[in-house]
């Protein structure tokens, strides 16, 4: 009687071992795959990573260059990521989820040159636009915000169309658009030039 105890006790412990022992390894796995995974996340959230795309480095960094998201009085440069990358967890993973699509038309050619960026750039352009209308331009919203906005400090003509977006519900993207690239051309506008 004796012995069958004993031998259900070393089962048991065994199986208690083997199962602490499981979740101590899968713990440790997981932290090391999360620590990997939340670097990768954040590298390709860098200037470097963005600017790896000759076709990127070519076209829409040498516009931003000009503008006031770069190079301004105070020294606060908003970066790629900052506009185009949600800080929220999921939706920045959501958002990553997405590049891939870009890396696949840049691997299969479709955006690879400057001058094949620029053919897709207005379809790209406005996938953009109305992903920021949809989070009601969520990344401008970091850094700026109508709550916050001292309106008397703007000039007459600022100050008149912010009141009025306020008024009208409207979102940053809805005037903003072209504020850190250039506007691209419509397509139709585009192949009007590029007949003449």
């Amino acid at each position: 009687m004796f012995k069958k105890d004993s031998h259900k006790k070393s089962k048991f412990q065994s199986l208690a071992s083997l199962s602490l022992k499981s979740v101590v390894i899968g713990g440790i796995l997981g932290i090391i795959f999360w620590g990997g995974f939340n670097t990768t996340l954040e590298a390709t959230n860098s200037m470097e990573f963005c600017l790896s795309c000759h076709e990127m480095k070519d076209t829409v960094y040498q516009e931003y260059r000009d503008t006031i998201h770069f190079k301004n009085p105070s020294g606060v440069q908003a970066t790629c990521a900052d506009c185009h990358v949600p800080k929220e967890w999921i939706h920045k993973f959501v958002r990553k989820v997405r590049a891939v699509s870009e890396l696949y038309h840049k691997a299969m050619g479709t955006i690879d040159t400057p001058e094949k960026f620029n053919q897709h750039r207005w379809k790209m352009a406005n996938r953009v636009w109305d992903s920021m209308r949809e989070t009601d331009s969520r990344e401008c919203r970091n850094c700026h915000a109508f709550d916050t906005m001292d309106l008397s400090g703007q000039d007459r003509y600022a100050r008149k169309r912010h009141e009025r977006a306020l008024e009208r519900g409207q979102t940053c993207i809805d005037c903003h658009t072209g504020i850190a690239h250039k506007e691209p051309k419509e397509p139709d506008e585009l192949a009007k030039l590029e007949k003449e």
